[in-house]
């Protein structure tokens, strides 16, 4: 029997990205788009929330995909496939609301594509017809998308340096659909947060229902420590328990990008350190 969160396979999505696939038979079995996990590695590891890529019930497998951005995502990227996970705990929060929708435009934009796809494949297989748009920074960075065309009923794949022959913002293509008469029962918006700020704002005006996925600090995921509050039509919600998913055009982004920047310089700190090596849970 193989023991409860091993690492089943990894794989390089791109030089920063990774993506696992973890028996996690209770996640498994529970698990719906738009919901996470939280792990930690080592004993005297942080908790991180990391959303659900993908799962298999009968299998009992989760998929995860991440960026190495900080201490312990290099830690989980050192991680090979027959290692395990000290704990994973979920899923967590409050699954997607995708019921009834037949016509929906799908936006990611970078590692946010991994949350998106999830939301995608359940719309798609659901009979909906879904438009996918995927932003990157670069070419180099693209992920998933193969598996983007194959839920999609139309994609376009953009960069903001036009090195994959389409130099736009997700918001530029999306603003054309709209201004050109495109019509969507919703909009599902997920990425940064100034990104999922000038979506709702080119949605707004055509009161278009808009979803994102906010991504706040978050330190217990079951909504006691209360850190991962945000303002949704002027009332604090946790993104944990709450979320992650809320009507876009209810949230205060401005305060949220704030929150989100409250440790920058710490985690900037903490970056150099990892970069030279130091990457012990002391």
């Amino acid at each position: 029997m193989i023991p409860i969160f091993t690492i089943l396979s990894k794989t390089y999505l791109n030089p920063q990205t990774v993506r696992m696939t973890i028996n996690a038979p209770l996640a498994a079995r529970r698990a719906l788009p738009g919901q996470f996990v939280m792990l930690r590695i080592g004993e005297l590891g942080e908790r991180i929330p990391l959303t659900i890529a993908g799962f298999d019930r009968e299998k009992g497998t989760v998929d995860i995909i991440f960026q190495t951005v900080g201490k312990s995502t290099i830690l989980l990227s050192q991680l090979n496939a027959g290692e395990t996970i000290t704990d994973l705990a979920g899923p967590l929060g409050q699954p997607s609301h995708l019921d009834g929708l037949k016509k929906v435009c799908v936006i990611g934009g970078g590692l946010g594509c991994a949350i998106a796809y999830p939301q995608a494949k359940a719309l798609f297989e659901s009979g909906a017809e879904v438009h996918i748009i995927a932003g990157f920074r670069s070419k180099d960075l693209i992920i998933l998308e193969s598996e983007m065309r194959a839920v999609s009923s139309r994609i376009d794949i953009c960069t903001d340096d036009g090195s994959n022959g389409h130099k736009a913002l997700v918001t530029d293509i999306l603003k054309e659909n709209l201004d050109g008469g495109r019509v969507y029962d919703a909009v599902i918006a997920i990425g940064p947060l100034v990104m999922m700020k000038y979506v709702c704002l080119a949605t707004k005006p055509y009161n278009i229902k808009t979803y994102v996925s906010m991504n706040p600090i978050m330190v217990d995921g079951t909504g006691m420590c209360g850190c991962c509050r945000v303002t949704a039509g002027g009332t604090v919600k946790f993104a944990c328990v709450d979320g992650p998913d809320f009507d876009g055009h209810t949230i205060d982004f401005d305060e949220a990008i704030r929150r989100n920047a409250a440790y920058k310089a710490f985690e900037d700190n903490k970056r150099h350190e990892c970069e030279q090596g130091v990457l012990s849970n002391e």
